[in-house]
């Protein structure tokens, strides 16, 4: 476990009020957000956060000069105190008192919202502190600072600084919160497999309050394994996890997307899903982003779903199924099979959806052919380099290839003329190569 307690500094919650604030489609929750945004500003004493909020022309909150000047005040006065332990530790103590004094220095200006301040501060505590526990938190700290104003750069590079150090020795809880910060930034570049897998895998052993609260955790992990689990895996993993059932009351319209959409109820399932868009997707800083893209590949998870059972459907069913219009379906499916991104084609004149089942042999030579292509490419870039010596002297010589023929099987002689030709190669330049 961890050896201290981790702060949730900063209030992630608050630029989540701030993305609904500076979102004209979100008026219906502006009131409710300035109310959270300016107790978690007060809260904090955050004066160089409201200083900068209140700044822009654009700024969702007006200026109260009275406030900003109270909290900067309270700032001063804090940092002064902060400072005098610091050279007090620096003067009479050892090294364990002057990083403590470093980290709450660092750990005061990450609360008040200072990012250059808190960012210097937190990566100079970093060098003084020797646990390999407080440096994690700290490397995650700064993570956090990332996530707040929305700096991917921090976010990763410190996020690559975490895995290594957590690599090194970091303990059960560290390595589990730190796979619910991947998960989180992964959501946010819309890469929903990896995070979902991450996000699972830390459903048990969640810890990471300081992030983000248990249910909203809860929350992302169901949205992002919806998209991507098969069935039963939906079932297994999401449905009948108790960790989801415990919160599912607090959010029942997860329930219903998932619920309906494992029992094939699709006019309950369009409904979930145009409301989850609604209340969870577009007002959330993270997901905001990606919700067309989400609703549009949750729909096409429907249509396949559906398309598998039958042989061909007419548009009327499909429609009733679906509680949609004939219009909207016809619309859509012909918008997603000329993308093939569903197996099917529609009869206009008799009105039918029929499936198209794909061969299972066309399918694999797509990939073979894929996959050469990728290859030889590969090949003609390495063929173009150099050997180097030990001691880092570049050689003439190019770099020899190794030919491969599929398992068990020799490459035939116009296989390796092919290969030679199309990397314009010696044949005592080739050794081997792996064709797919």
């Amino acid at each position: 476990m961890a050896d201290e307690v981790v702060l949730p500094i900063p209030n992630l919650e608050l630029p989540e009020k701030l993305f609904i604030l500076s979102n004209p489609a979100l008026k219906h929750l502006h009131d409710e957000a300035r109310r959270v945004l300016l107790e978690g500003l007060k809260a904090d004493q955050m004066g160089p956060y409201y200083r900068t909020l209140t700044s822009s022309p654009s700024s969702p909150l007006p200026l109260d000069a009275a406030l900003l000047e109270s909290m900067e005040a309270e700032n001063k006065a804090e940092l002064e105190k902060l400072d005098e332990r610091l050279a007090e530790a620096e003067k009479t103590e050892g090294e364990s008192e002057i990083s403590d004094a470093l980290k709450a220095r660092a750990n005061y200006l990450t609360r008040i919202g200072d990012k250059e301040k808190s960012l210097a501060a937190q990566r100079l505590a970093l060098e003084k502190t020797p646990g390999l526990g407080s440096r994690i938190d700290i490397t995650l700290t700064i993570v956090r600072i990332g996530f707040f104003f929305n700096d991917n750069a921090v976010i990763t590079t410190n996020m690559a600084d975490a895995e290594k150090l957590i690599d090194e020795g970091g303990d059960w809880d560290r390595r589990n919160r730190l796979k619910v910060y991947r998960g989180l930034h992964l959501l946010s570049t819309r890469q929903f497999k990896r995070a979902a897998d991450l996000l699972l895998d830390a459903l048990s052993t969640f810890t990471a309050s300081e992030l983000l609260s248990y249910t909203r955790f809860v929350e992302m992990t169901v949205i992002a394994a919806a998209l991507v689990l098969g069935r039963v895996d939906l079932r297994k993993r999401v449905m009948m996890a108790p960790e989801v059932v415990q919160v599912l009351p607090d959010v029942p319209i997860l329930g219903e997307l998932v619920g309906s959409f494992w029992e094939c109820k699709y006019d309950k399932f369009f409904i979930a899903l145009a409301t989850l868009e609604q209340t969870h997707l577009l007002p959330s800083r993270t997901l905001s982003p990606h919700a067309r893209f989400y609703t549009r590949e949750m729909r096409i998870r429907a249509y396949t779903q559906l398309l598998e059972s039958y042989r061909s459907l007419t548009l009327e069913s499909l429609s009733a199924a679906f509680g949609v219009s004939v219009e909207f379906v016809d619309s859509e499916l012909s918008h997603l099979i000329a993308l093939s991104r569903l197996p099917a084609k529609i009869d206009k004149v008799h009105r039918i959806v029929s499936t198209t089942r794909p061969s299972l042999k066309n399918a694999q030579y797509e990939v073979v052919v894929k996959k050469g292509d990728v290859l030889l490419n590969q090949v003609q870039r390495l063929s173009k380099g150099y050997q180097v010596d030990s001691e880092g002297n570049v050689c003439s010589e190019r770099i020899p290839i190794i030919i491969l023929g599929l398992p068990n099987k020799p490459p035939r002689d116009d296989q390796i003329e092919l290969v030679l030709e199309l990397l314009q190669m010696k044949k005592e330049d080739l050794i081997k190569i792996r064709l797919p």
